[in-house]
């Protein structure tokens, strides 16, 4: 039976503001880990459809170990599970409101994409006319 690799969670310490921005950059990501902050955990295959896309579960794997890595979830295996949770709490100690900030700012984005795109004729009504 191979044994797993263990999975590195940095300290408190060593997690960077330019980890975080870098990490959150992927709308993908901003999207999984705002989701993770308003629930109480979940699992990788929670996330399989993100935005009415469809994430491969490789791709899937990355972005979540990139979140790891930066330091914005904790991760541990439950059976073939991953469960992940959000570290919101002891990165708001190192960098107060860093995090709200930024997934607030995600979250206008989207909005204003959402409207910008209801907007637009779909090719398919445009080609019509």
């Amino acid at each position: 039976m191979p044994t797993m690799r263990p999975l590195i969670h940095p300290s408190i310490e060593d997690i960077t503001v330019e980890g975080i921005l870098h990490a959150l950059s992927d709308p993908v990501r901003a999207a999984i880990y705002a989701e993770l902050a308003v629930s109480s955990g979940a699992t990788c295959s929670n996330f399989l459809k993100i935005s009415d896309r469809e994430i491969p579960k490789s791709t899937l794997s990355q972005h979540f170990r990139a979140l790891r890595e930066a330091g914005l979830i904790r991760s541990e295996r439950h059976g073939v599970e991953m469960r992940n949770t959000t570290r919101c709490e002891e990165i708001d100690k190192r960098f107060p409101g860093l995090v709200l900030t930024i997934m607030k700012a995600h979250q206008i984005q989207a909005a204003g994409r959402e409207r910008e795109a209801k907007r637009r004729p779909s090719p398919k009504k445009a080609s019509r006319s």
